[in-house]
C-alpha cells in the first residue's frame, strides 16, 4: 500500500506538471484538464483505490491553499473594494445557500430543508484560481483580479459557517435558523479575527528576529495551521483566521522581513500551492466514479441530472442577479458622489493647514489627519482612474467557478446522513460542470469585453515617479548629507563629494557613474547607503500606505519597468544590500 501511495503521489506530481505546460499553452483551465485527467486515470485496470479524509483536506489542505493567497493579496486594494467583497463573500453566499435550499427541497422532497442548505452552502463559494489564471494571461484589468481573490478568500468562511448550522439541523432533526446562523457567523467573523491578528503578530516578531530564512520559511509553514486550530477550538472560523493572519502577515512583512526572506516565502508558497490545488483536483478526478457508484444505491440517474440542472442554473441566475445590484447603485451618480467628497477634504485640508500645532502630541496628530486626507483623495481618484464598468461586472458575473471548498466541505457532510452520497455527487458535478461552462467560454468573453491593455511606457513612467516621489521623502527624512554623522564623527569631506556628486543621483536618478574610494571611505558610503535605502523603504511604505499610485507600480520588482540605460540599482529598495559593500560598489558596476 505504501507503493502504491508513492506511485500515486509521483504520478500525480508529473500530471500537474504536465496540465499545467499544457493550459498555459492552450487556454484551457488548468484545474479541468486536472479532472479530466484523474477520471483516465481512475478508468485504468489495476489502479488502486484513494480515499483522502475531508477532514484531512480542510485542515490540512485549505489552510495552507488560503494563506499563501490572502499573504500576497495587497491590504490597500481589498480595502478599496471592501463593500463589493462583501457583498459577495457574505451576503450573496448566505442567500445563494438558502435560495439553493429551499429550491432542491421544493423539487426533490426527500433532500431535507437543512441538507438542501448545506448543499446550497457547498456550492456557494467561488473559486478564483482558474478565473484569474485565465485572467492575467488575457489581461483582465487588476481591480477585478483583486475583486475575485478577495471574494474567494473570505467567501469559504461564509459558506463553512452556514455548513456548519446546517449539519447541525440535520442532525438535531430541528428547523434552519437564520438568526442562529448570523448569531454563529458573527462569532466565526470576531473570533477569526482576533486569533488570526494575533497569531500574525506573534510570528512576525519572532521571525524578524531570526534572520534566518529556513527559519521563517519554517515558521510560515504552521503559521495557517496556527489560526485554524485555535480559531476552530473556540468554534470560529478556522479558514476566516487564516486568512485574517495572512493579510496581517503580508503588510507587517513589507517592513519587518528581509527581501531575501519575502522572495524565499513568495517562491515557496507558490510551489505549495500549485502542488495543492492540482492534488485537489486530481483527487476529485480520480474518485469520481465511486462517488457515482455510492450513488446509485439512494437516487436514479435522472434525479441527480435534474438536481445538478436545478443547483447549476440557480447559481448563474443569483450571480448575474446579485451583481447587477452593485452595478446600478455603483454608476449611479458615482461622478456627483466624487466631486462631493473631493470638496469636503479640500475643506478639511485647508482648516488643517490654518492650524499651529502647540507640541509634537499635536503636530502627531496633524500628520495623522494629513495621511488620512491623502489616502481619501487616492481613494477618490483610483475610482475615477480605474471604475468597474458593465463589462467588468459581467466578467464578475461569469466568473463564478466552483473549486477546492466545494470539493471538501461537501465530503464533511456526516456519512450517517440520509441522501449523504447524492447531495456529495451533486455538489461535485456542479463543481466540475462549472469548470467546464465557465472555464472554457470565459476566456472569450474577456476577448470580447476587450478591456484597455496598460501602455508600457506608461507604467515606466508611474515607476520613475515613485522612485522619484519616494527619493524626495528619504533626502527629506535624513536631512542634508554634509550634516550627518556616523557615531557622533562628520562625514569625511571625500566622501561626502563622491555620494552627492555621484552615489545619491545614482540610487535616486538611476544615473551611472563610479568613483575610487579608500576602504575607510566605502565604509562610511556602505553606511549611508543604508540610511538611504532604509528611508527610501519608509517612503515607499508610506505611499503604498496612502494608496496614489496603483498596485504595480509598488510591487514593481528588478527589470522590471526600467527604461534603456538606467542602472538597476533604480530599484535596489526591493533588495537588501549584502553584508559588506559590494565590490565595485563605489565604481559604478551596479550589477544589482
Amino acid at each position: 500500500m505504501h507503493h502504491d501511495l508513492v506511485l500515486i503521489a509521483g504520478a500525480g506530481l508529473a500530471i500537474s506538471i504536465a496540465a499545467a505546460v499544457f493550459a498555459r499553452r492552450t487556454g484551457v483551465a488548468a484545474p479541468l484538464l486536472l479532472v479530466a485527467l484523474g477520471i483516465a486515470a481512475s478508468l485504468l485496470p489495476g489502479t488502486p483505490t484513494l480515499e483522502v479524509d475531508p477532514e484531512l483536506i480542510l485542515a490540512g489542505v485549505l489552510p495552507p491553499l488560503l494563506y499563501a493567497s490572502a499573504v500576497q493579496l495587497p491590504v490597500i486594494d481589498l480595502r478599496r473594494n471592501l463593500s463589493l467583497i462583501s457583498w459577495l463573500s457574505v451576503v450573496m453566499v448566505i442567500v445563494t445557500s438558502v435560495v439553493v435550499g429551499l429550491l432542491v427541497h421544493a423539487v426533490f422532497p426527500a433532500i431535507p430543508l437543512a441538507l438542501g442548505i448545506a448543499l446550497g452552502a457547498v456550492v456557494s463559494p467561488t473559486d478564483a484560481v482558474a478565473a484569474t489564471a485565465v485572467g492575467r494571461r488575457l489581461g483582465l484589468p487588476p481591480r477585478l483580479m483583486t475583486v475575485l481573490e478577495g471574494e474567494s478568500l473570505v467567501n469559504d468562511a461564509s459558506a463553512l459557517v452556514v455548513l456548519r448550522t446546517a449539519i447541525a439541523a440535520v442532525g438535531a432533526s430541528s428547523a434552519f435558523s437564520l438568526g442562529e446562523t448570523a448569531g454563529d457567523f458573527a462569532w466565526a467573523v470576531v473570533g477569526a479575527g482576533l486569533v488570526g491578528w494575533a497569531v500574525a503578530w506573534v510570528t512576525v516578531l519572532v521571525r524578524q528576529r531570526l534572520d534566518d530564512p529556513v527559519l521563517n520559511t519554517t515558521i510560515s509553514f504552521i503559521t495557517p495551521f496556527l489560526a485554524y486550530v485555535p480559531a476552530e477550538e473556540l468554534h470560529a472560523s478556522g479558514v476566516l483566521a487564516v486568512v485574517v493572519a495572512g493579510l496581517v502577515t503580508g503588510a507587517m512583512g513589507a517592513r519587518r522581513f528581509s527581501a531575501r526572506d519575502r522572495q524565499t516565502q513568495t517562491t515557496t508558497w507558490a510551489t505549495i500551492n500549485f502542488i495543492l490545488e492540482s492534488g485537489v483536483f486530481l483527487a476529485l478526478g480520480y474518485q469520481l466514479s465511486s462517488l457515482v457508484e455510492d450513488a446509485r444505491e439512494e437516487t436514479s440517474a435522472g434525479e441527480v441530472v435534474g438536481m445538478v440542472s436545478l443547483v447549476l442554473v440557480t447559481l448563474v441566475v443569483l450571480r448575474l442577479v446579485g451583481l447587477a445590484w452593485p452595478a446600478l447603485v455603483g454608476r449611479r451618480g458615482a461622478g456627483e458622489r466624487g466631486d462631493r467628497t473631493r470638496e469636503r477634504l479640500d475643506q478639511f485640508e485647508q482648516r488643517l493647514e490654518s492650524r499651529e500645532p502647540k507640541d509634537d502630541r499635536e503636530e502627531t496628530r496633524l500628520q495623522w489627519a494629513r495621511k488620512r486626507i491623502a489616502r481619501a483623495s487616492a481613494d477618490v481618484a483610483f475610482e475615477e482612474r480605474e471604475p468597474i464598468t458593465a463589462r467588468g461586472y459581467l466578467v464578475l458575473a461569469w466568473a463564478g467557478m466552483r473549486g477546492v471548498v466545494t470539493l471538501a466541505a461537501a465530503q464533511t457532510i456526516p456519512s450517517d446522513t440520509p441522501h449523504r452520497d447524492t447531495v456529495v455527487l451533486v455538489a461535485c458535478l456542479v463543481a466540475m460542470l462549472s469548470l467546464a461552462l465557465f472555464g472554457l467560454t470565459l476566456p472569450a468573453l474577456i476577448r470580447r469585453m476587450d478591456f484597455p491593455s496598460v501602455d508600457p511606457a506608461e507604467r515606466r513612467d508611474d515607476v520613475l515617479t515613485l522612485m522619484r516621489q519616494i527619493g524626495e521623502d528619504a533626502t527629506d527624512a535624513l536631512g542634508p548629507l554634509a550634516e550627518q554623522t556616523i557615531d557622533g564623527e562628520p562625514l569625511d569631506p571625500e566622501v561626502v563629494a563622491v555620494l552627492k556628486d555621484r552615489f545619491l543621483p545614482m540610487l535616486l536618478a538611476g544615473v551611472r557613474r563610479g568613483a575610487e574610494g579608500r576602504p575607510d571611505q566605502r565604509e562610511q558610503a556602505f553606511i549611508i547607503q543604508r540610511r538611504y535605502l532604509d528611508a527610501l523603504r519608509d517612503g515607499l511604505l508610506r505611499e503604498r500606505s496612502v494608496g496614489a499610485f496603483s498596485t504595480e507600480p509598488l510591487q514593481a520588482r528588478r527589470g522590471a519597468a526600467r527604461p534603456r540605460g538606467a542602472a538597476p540599482r533604480v530599484v535596489v529598495l526591493t533588495e537588501e544590500p549584502a553584508q559588506e559593500p559590494a565590490p565595485g560598489f563605489l565604481e559604478g558596476s551596479a550589477t544589482g
